[in-house]
């Protein structure tokens, strides 16, 4: 029997948990763009510290040659630099984007726990009613057999 919104007692809880999985699945693509920002961030550092060590000084010692690798040198610094602070940067959008994945995870299996233990209880209730109905059935089977006098010697 398919549950519509008036039969469905978790309903309302079923819609929560939508909404819940959707933002952990917004959040989880949040958290792989960050770590694919922190990848780059990482590459691109290890490639700026790589031009930093092939720097050389000039083999000529003219002012005008010195004066031109120790500007190449600076500025491969500077990038060294710049790509530290963005690779800590990525870092800190990183650790932020699983934190809240791992927020937006641990309410959604929250949600599902509160789903499963409902059913569950009235998995129970209804087994406990399915046995009452059977005992009120057995004694009205037996107050039967009891009451009827020729039925009575024939069981015993």
């Amino acid at each position: 029997m398919a549950r519509t919104p008036d039969t469905d007692p978790d309903a309302g809880m079923r819609a929560v948990a939508r909404v819940r999985g959707v933002r952990e699945q917004d959040s989880r693509l949040g958290l792989a763009q960050a770590s694919a920002d922190l990848h780059e961030a990482v590459r691109r550092l290890d490639s700026f510290a790589a031009r930093l060590v092939e720097t050389h000084d000039p083999e000529v010692a003219d002012p005008a040659s010195f004066a031109a690798a120790r500007a190449v040198a600076a500025g491969a610094a500077l990038d060294v630099s710049t790509s530290r602070a963005a690779l800590a940067s990525s870092t800190m959008l990183h650790l932020a984007a699983r934190e809240h994945w791992q927020r937006d995870r641990t309410r959604v299996a929250a949600v599902e726990l509160l789903l499963e233990r409902r059913a569950e209880r009235r998995r129970a209730e209804r087994l406990r009613r399915e046995r009452v109905e059977v005992d009120d059935l057995v004694a009205a089977r037996w107050l039967r057999a009891e009451s009827t006098p020729g039925a009575a010697g024939a069981t015993r």
